[in-house]
């Protein structure tokens, strides 16, 4: 572990995101860290359609005050089945209970998979990709140009589960669970990847053990100067909105709250896993991991595992690693980073909020 970090440099990054009440929050978190650049944002059909995801990432800049980043908009489908979206999970516009103003933003004239393909040629080396949804448009990206695991820095994945249940079926993460054929492409693609540009995955084994839990909005608030300092509770009614002073303690409030309440339908705690943002912190600074090496395949054939992920840990197979996969980390360390970048960044951009209420 590092116990912090820093960059004289600012980290190029390309998201791919399927935006989501967590995607939400890794977006958060990189707008929130000066050593990250977002160099583009590609939306990915998933928890929602993609052109939801894609309003949704717009709206969220606006909420940010970001300056224009660009946002591509990817493949309606996945690549070779129907596309499954989760509203029960991520509410019916992927925001949980929030209500995003529109934006007036305008999408990219190119593709998502274009996106990649441009960015990394443009910066060989330079750019790391986080993916947090389903891996469609980085597959479609990789029929473009082949060399993209040489081209990119690094590639940090938030999908799978190894020794740990699945949360879609009893052997599935959600993200690979939508479009297993791309989840293969990719692993496939990246067993040519050098191994120190080995893609870092965040699987539920890991990314479940990250509870934001009602203390820590109320911190977060805090630590922003937004008023009142709300202590969200599972009493709270569906129609109960946040009435934050600052907007984006606001609306974060308002999207996870839905999140912890669908955690408390499904018996795990009045909780929400911090999955995407934790991958965003990982991308940033890969010494919050502990990480071990591993290839990985998914399934494709099974009847009833079908898209689950494997790791070959011992070398059974006779293939090199293809994945470094986080099997440890501090979450205290994470939510206290998360709460003071977001915290800070939320009371710089909106000064004029705390103490007002609106």
């Amino acid at each position: 572990m590092t116990p912090g970090y820093s960059r004289s440099v600012p980290q190029m990054i390309i998201m791919d995101v399927d935006t989501g009440i967590d995607d939400s929050l890794a977006l958060l978190y990189l707008l929130a860290s000066p050593e990250a650049e977002i160099a583009g944002i590609a939306a990915t059909a998933g928890n929602v359609p993609a052109a939801q995801v894609a309003a949704n990432n717009l709206a969220w800049l606006d909420v940010c005050r970001a300056p224009q980043i660009e946002v591509a908009l990817g493949a309606a489908e996945p690549l070779a089945i129907p596309l499954r979206t989760t509203e029960d999970t991520h509410g019916p516009q992927g925001v949980g209970y929030a209500e995003l103003p529109p934006s007036a933003r305008r999408l990219s004239e190119r593709s998502a998979a274009r996106l990649w393909v441009d960015l990394v040629r443009e910066h060989p080396g330079e750019i790391v990709g986080l993916c947090t949804g389903p891996l469609t448009n980085l597959a479609l990206a990789l029929r473009i140009e082949p060399r993209l695991p040489q081209l990119l820095g690094r590639l940090v994945i938030m999908g799978g589960a190894f020794n740990h249940p699945g949360n879609t079926t009893p052997t599935n993460e959600w993200n690979v669970h939508v479009d297993p054929e791309a989840a293969k492409e990719v692993f496939d693609a990246f067993s040519a990847a050098p191994a120190d540009r080995r893609p870092l995955v965040c699987a539920l084994d890991i990314t479940e053990t990250i509870e934001m839990r009602p203390e820590h909005v109320a911190l977060l608030a805090e630590r922003a100067g937004s008023t009142p300092i709300e202590l969200v509770s599972a009493a709270d009614g569906p129609e109960m909105r946040s009435a934050a002073s600052n907007p984006i303690i606001r609306y974060f409030t308002d999207a996870v709250r839905f999140y912890f309440d669908f955690h408390l339908q499904y018996d795990q705690g009045y909780l929400a896993h911090m999955h995407d943002p934790f991958a965003a912190a990982i991308a940033l600074d890969p010494g919050l991991a502990i990480t071990k090496p591993a290839t990985v395949d998914v399934e494709l054939a099974g009847t009833i595992t079908r898209a689950t992920t494997v790791a070959d840990w011992a070398g059974m197979w006779g293939r090199e690693p293809n994945a470094d996969i986080v099997i440890g980390t501090d979450p205290q360390e994470f939510f206290e980073r998360m709460i003071s970048r977001v915290g800070d960044f939320a009371r710089a951009v909106y000064p004029e909020s705390p103490g007002r209420s609106r």
